[in-house]
């Protein structure tokens, strides 16, 4: 039971991952009809926002210290962050907590990056099928990844995660089971904390706010919204910015699990679209769901017992609960009718 419990923990912290990709994902084709398989690639510039963060934060400067000399008498050099020199003690705190604040950097750039995207490439795909929307989208995120690599190289670049948020919480404790029973890593709940945060407020904003209302007024009947005078394709716009954030802040809390390098995207993008496509292509609590239970499937058939009963299991229960799902319903758990269906 206890090892079912820590799995599920697992699996939500996947899910959460997977949810928010795939919620940008949606929001994207739900709006614009545009399939962006360039997701993924936000997903990864949003992790080196936190990685460019950091950086910065780290720069160091050179000091002569005259109390210590080498051994030819000279004042001994020693090179301290900016900021901790700036802001001494605070300093040191504003580096270790450099992933969570690289959220200040992420939210304004991958907004721009978002709305750039959009206008200066998308718009002009809305009218293709969606095979050419695939192909150009697919090669934009391989320059991008080009790109990053070429600034940040080929390996994986680590971001460690607050000292204060190291080690493991004691779930047992809390759930009345006992001490040590159950435990779990503080950043992978905090992630899942973070990722229930950020889908509570996109579904806040679309239906609680004119902006979102008329959005998804615009999703439902584009021309009718355009009749009464509003500029639905500006909004449009800034809704893929909106896509493209919460991609990005997804990647930047992502860092401390898994250490970013350029493919760190696309890792994420084909399972993700997978989640898409269950869930229903264009319904945003289906994409929610469906990356909640594919996060949970995926860890459980990850477990020992399973994989021995059912070798590789892991790789494929995704796919394979995919099929039988599209099989079924063809439209995904909660998809509209008439998209993608026969």
């Amino acid at each position: 039971m206890n090892a079912i419990l820590a799995q599920l923990l697992n699996g939500l912290d996947k899910g959460g991952a997977y949810a928010l990709i795939a919620l940008g994902l949606t929001l994207v084709f739900g709006t614009l009809g545009v399939v962006n398989f360039a997701h993924g690639a936000l997903f990864m510039l949003g992790a080196f926002c936190a990685v460019a963060f950091r950086y910065l934060l780290t720069i160091e400067i050179v000091h002569t210290d005259p109390t210590q000399t080498t051994p030819w008498g000279q004042p001994l050099e020693v090179k301290t962050p900016i900021v901790q020199d700036w802001f001494g003690s605070w300093g040191a705190v504003l580096v270790d907590y450099s992933v969570p604040l690289s959220i200040l950097l992420a939210i304004p750039v991958m907004l721009l990056i978002g709305v750039v995207m959009e206008r200066g490439l998308i718009k002009h795909f809305y009218k293709r099928t969606h095979a050419e929307q695939i192909l150009v989208t697919f090669g934009l995120a391989i320059v991008l990844q080009e790109i990053v690599k070429s600034f940040f190289g080929p390996n994986p670049i680590p971001q460690p995660m607050p000292q204060a948020l190291r080690g493991a919480a004691d779930i047992g404790v809390w759930l009345g089971m006992g001490q040590g029973v159950l435990t779990y890593p503080w950043w992978r709940l905090v992630y899942l904390l973070f990722s229930l945060l950020l889908i509570g407020m996109i579904f806040a904003f679309l239906r609680y706010t004119t902006f979102g209302l008329v959005v998804r007024a615009g999703m439902n009947d584009r021309q009718t919204v355009s009749f009464l005078g509003i500029d639905i394709d500006r909004r449009f716009t800034i809704m893929f910015g909106v896509a493209a954030v919460v991609a990005g802040l997804a990647g930047v809390m992502y860092t401390p699990l898994l250490s970013p390098n350029y493919t760190f995207g696309m890792d994420f993008l084909v399972l993700s679209f997978v989640v898409v496509v269950v869930g229903g292509m264009g319904s945003l609590p289906g994409a929610v769901l469906a990356g909640f239970l594919l996060g949970i499937l995926q860890s459980i058939a990850s477990m020992t017992e399973v994989k021995s009963l059912i070798p590789g299991i892991d790789q494929i229960i995704i796919y394979f609960v995919a099929v039988v799902i599209l099989l079924v319903r063809p439209r995904g758990l909660m998809g509209r009718r008439g998209v993608m269906e026969t």
